[in-house]
């Protein structure tokens, strides 16, 4: 408090320019000048490009002031930042707000210098200043220390690429573009206070400094100096130096911004306030007028405005990499480099490179089309990515393309003539569809004859799937066993297209919405409920969007059972069965719906103790089912599901005691099935649906008439 009363007596402040001069003054104001226009012409063109890209299906300014306080929240707490990644965010955090505070800090000296004093000494008759006494001396042990926490969080990240060279740190896009901005953080950051300590070191010799003690890292510099044996008169020589060194590095950073990595800065920024909450969920249509040629992304400028932002907003950190479980298998997918190839494609093509397609299957193109295909539409990528890139929609952009010029996927043309010929993927006659319902010694209702309060919708694999007919049969037994008041729509029931549309094919995804709204049109019913999680998706997120009339209630079966749990309706005690079991999380109930809990309280209703795998919940590791992957035969050196039954029975707490690994989605099971089959673990795990379990703590497989 005491160096505070003094500072107040002494007027105590730094001198800004000292030894720099007026000429030195004037030239650091015209380079300043000249910055800030470089700056903003460099930001006006990088944004003005957007423009080229398509109107955006979604609206994405709809209460901007909302979005804009969200998105910096989210930016500020730096929250997804720790996501997976503690070192991570800790890191980022201390770049950012120190970053901040120092640019704050800046603007303040400026609005002192540049405004507040010529605004006093022009119409108040004498100079004033803000910058002293207690304010100085506050002002400087923050920016002291918040400039530390900056140099800090830059150390931390030169000891993570260079010395730990963390994986996803590197890739195809890694280059000297990377270095130079890291390097350049960290001069700005250490060359600060080596300016500092040369100053506080050279004024010493005109004036007493004891009161820049506040500024403690600076004056640790100075004493360094000091017992270097530099003397204030030979600082008093050096300040210039230092002092232009650090100005032009900052200048030449702030005007390189709109020009190199960091525009991250603020693209980041504006993608955060341009997200759409259901990405991913939920995919752009395609306008109900546009041709063939028109259909997916065949140009750059064929990717909305916001797609083109996503590019530029990649800030090449690997999170999307290194939870990919398309790479993690070794398919030719790493979502980063995805947008990355399509950011230097645009980025080459503005300088006047060649003109080639966006994706192609084989040739020269800027994605290939094995690529794509090699999605599982599990959303990792998203659910990781700390600035809210949408990699879904603009891959959909390129499979639709693959579509349209017919260079799908073999097998999945199959399917996908099976659902437009038969509405299944399966190809079997639309009659075989209820035939799992014979094997039961009750009925089930029939939606169209009679009022329910449910309208399950049943799905394909439930349906024409021998191993998920016997989950259909259990679900079924569920709701007579309780209750329920429920029934089906045989065979007016369709694929839902929620796979169909991902691989692309959103003419037969129309088709698809319009023929099974209609069938649901000619039920009385209060709500949906689905065996499938990606029928519970596409019907609760998308189907509205094509269909302004449709909007029943959507659930997953296990938010029904859970219901029933709670009510008491299920009348189990919660000690039926005493099985160690592990619950792997369904990427479209999960990530996709943020639906967790519901599954764990029924495996733990039924007496069974969850133990859970390391990644579970959000980062759960898809059974490679999705996106089409079903249907796919791709070259893997590992296989997702093998992988994921792996975990289960090696880094659970229970390891090899677990006993049964539960899924509650139709393509787990029949991932899972097949992995254990390939891996070699069929004596060692089974693998069973929550409604299976369900069944068995309920002592009424006797109502299914096939054993399971």
């Amino acid at each position: 408090m005491a160096i505070f009363a003094l500072a107040e007596a002494a007027g105590t402040t730094r001198p800004t320019f000292w030894r720099i001069g007026l000429m030195g003054e004037a030239i650091f104001y015209f380079l300043a000048v000249v910055t800030v226009l470089f700056f903003v012409y460099g930001v006006y063109n990088r944004f003005a490009r957007y423009t080229d890209g398509e109107e955006d299906w979604f609206d994405r300014l709809d209460d901007l002031p909302g979005r804009m306080t969200r998105a910096a929240k989210t930016v500020i707490t730096n929250e997804k930042q720790f996501n997976r990644d503690l070192y991570g965010g800790l890191m980022h955090s201390f770049i950012l707000w120190g970053f901040l505070t120092l640019f704050i800090g800046t603007t303040i000296l400026a609005i002192d210098m540049d405004g507040y004093r010529k605004f006093t000494h022009y119409f108040l008759g004498g100079e004033k200043s803000f910058f002293v006494g207690s304010f100085y001396l506050a002002y400087s042990l923050v920016m002291d220390a918040m400039g530390l926490l900056f140099v800090v969080g830059i150390s931390m990240a030169l000891y993570r690429r260079y010395w730990v060279r963390n994986e996803r740190l590197w890739g195809k896009h890694t280059g000297r573009e990377d270095d130079l901005f890291i390097w350049t953080l960290f001069l700005l950051g250490v060359g600060g206070y080596l300016t500092e300590g040369v100053r506080i070191l050279g004024t010493s010799a005109v004036r007493n400094v004891d009161f820049e003690t506040v500024s403690f890292v600076g004056w640790f510099v100075k004493d360094l100096l000091s017992a270097a044996g530099v003397t204030p008169e030979m600082a008093m020589t050096w300040y210039p130096v230092t002092w232009w060194a650090h100005a032009l590095i900052a200048l030449v950073f702030i005007a390189a911004i709109p020009h190199a990595k960091p525009f991250h800065m603020l693209s980041s920024y504006a993608n955060v306030v341009t997200r759409d909450e259901k990405a991913g969920k939920r995919l752009p249509g395609v306008p109900s007028d546009a041709s063939p040629d028109e259909i997916g992304a065949s140009s750059i400028d064929d990717f909305s405005w916001r797609q083109l932002l996503d590019q530029d907003a990649c800030t090449k950190c690997g999170r999307c990499s290194s939870v990919c479980p398309a790479k993690a298998s070794g398919r030719p997918l790493d979502p980063r480099d995805v947008i990355l190839d399509l950011k230097q494609y645009r980025e080459n093509l503005d300088m006047g490179g060649d003109e080639k397609p966006i994706i192609a299957d084989g040739g020269t193109s800027v994605i290939d089309s094995e690529t794509m295909e090699s999605c599982m539409a599990c959303m990792a990528c998203m659910d990781a990515c700390p600035v809210e890139i949408e990699h879904l929609s603009s891959f959909t952009e390129m499979n639709r393309r693959l579509t349209e010029s017919g260079q799908m996927d073999v097998n999945v043309q199959d399917a996908m003539m099976n659902v437009f010929q038969n509405g299944n993927a399966f190809g079997d006659p639309e009659r075989r569809r209820p035939e799992w319902t014979e094997e039961l010694d009750f009925e089930i209702p029939d939606a169209r004859d009679e009022d329910v309060e449910f309208l399950w919708y049943v799905g394909d694999y439930p349906s024409y799937d021998e191993r998920n007919r016997r989950v259909a049969r259990s679900l079924a037994t569920i709701f007579h066993e309780t209750g329920v008041s429920y029934g089906i729509l045989y065979e007016d029931e369709q694929n839902d297209g929620n796979d169909v549309r991902r691989v692309g094919e959103e003419g037969l995804y129309e088709m698809l919405v319009e023929d099974n709204v209609a069938a649901f049109e000619e039920c009385d019913y209060d709500k949906i409920v689905c065996t499938d999680p990606h029928s519970y998706n596409t019907f609760k997120n998308e189907y509205p969007e094509m269909d302004e009339d449709f909007d029943s209630p959507v659930y997953h079966y296990t938010q029904v059972v859970e219901e029933l749990f709670q009510s008491g309706r299920m009348g189990l005690s919660g000690t039926e069965l005493d099985y160690t079991v592990t619950y792997h999380d369904p990427c479209h109930l999960g990530r996709y719906n943020d639906e967790y809990e519901a599954p764990r309280e029924i495996v733990k209703g039924t007496g069974c103790t969850l133990d859970e795998m390391p990644r579970n919940r959000s980062n759960s590791f898809c059974c490679g089912g999705g996106g089409g992957g079903l249907w796919m035969d791709l070259e893997e050196t590992s296989k997702p599901s093998e992988e994921r039954i792996r975990e289960a029975l090696e880094d659970t707490d229970a390891g090899s005691g677990v006993e049964k690994f539960v899924v509650a989605c139709p393509m787990c099971m029949t991932m899972y099935e097949d992995g254990r089959k390939t891996g070699g673990y069929e004596d060692d795990i089974e693998i069973v649906d929550v409604a299976e379990l369900v069944v068995e703590a309920l002592g009424a497989e006797e109502k299914i008439k096939v054993s399971n």
